[in-house]
């Protein structure tokens, strides 16, 4: 079996807690955790993944990630750009290093919310008196994507719903190739950090100016 390396220690989840994840990868694969320390054999790995780090990456690190695929490794990277506190109900910027090391290669992560009208929905518990009730409220900021590119990484997906997302895009020139996979609704648009959550906000269709967002590529 290939073997699947998980990045870990800056604050990315644990292999245990994507169990979903694990069982599809261990039917062809092999999974498991990776510390990146100076004894560390990347070139035995098929494939690294690296997902939500929330600590800042050393460059040591991000040197040996950029050898590893020098030497024709592969990477899959999901980064929180952003972060949404519904306590709080403020929205800002997440900063790891890992963005800026995504730009020196020309991906650029936007410190921004996707808004969709295509969107999951948060539970709001009102107080009137001395009773208090709960509704489903819609809210934009976890956009629900049904448009995927053509392509083997989102084949068979029919919808997604992402907790907070940002846009992608590539900004290098036609000596490397960009696909997007993954796009917003024809009524979406993006929100700027920091910001504030206001879960009473009436939306309009002037809210969702924009198409095809870039979410993953």
């Amino acid at each position: 079996k290939k073997l699947v390396g998980f990045i870990q220690g800056h604050g990315e989840p644990v292999t245990s807690a994507m169990q979903q994840a694990m069982q599809a990868l261990n039917v062809l694969n092999e999974v498991e955790g990776v510390n990146l320390t100076d004894s560390t054999y990347l070139a035995r790995y098929e494939t690294l993944v690296l997902i939500a780090p929330s600590d800042s990456i050393p460059n040591q690190h991000l040197d040996m990630l950029d050898d590893y695929l020098a030497q024709g490794g592969n990477m899959v990277v999901a980064i929180n750009r952003v972060d949404g506190d519904l306590q709080q109900s403020m929205g800002n910027e997440v900063t790891t290093g890992l963005e800026t090391w995504l730009a020196n290669k020309n991906i650029l992560v936007d410190k921004n919310f996707i808004v969709d009208a295509n969107c999951g929905s948060v539970n709001v518990v009102q107080q009137q008196g001395t009773f208090s009730f709960s509704s489903q409220v819609s809210f934009p900021y976890l956009p629900v994507f049904t448009n995927f590119a053509d392509h083997p990484v989102t084949s068979g997906l029919e919808t997604v719903i992402m907790q907070f997302a940002s846009s992608v895009s590539y900004t290098g020139d036609t000596t490397k190739h960009f696909t997007p996979l993954v796009l917003s609704s024809e009524k979406s648009g993006t929100q700027s950090v920091p910001l504030y959550f206001n879960i009473q906000k009436q939306w309009t269709d002037n809210d969702f100016p924009m198409k095809n967002i870039v979410a993953a590529g």
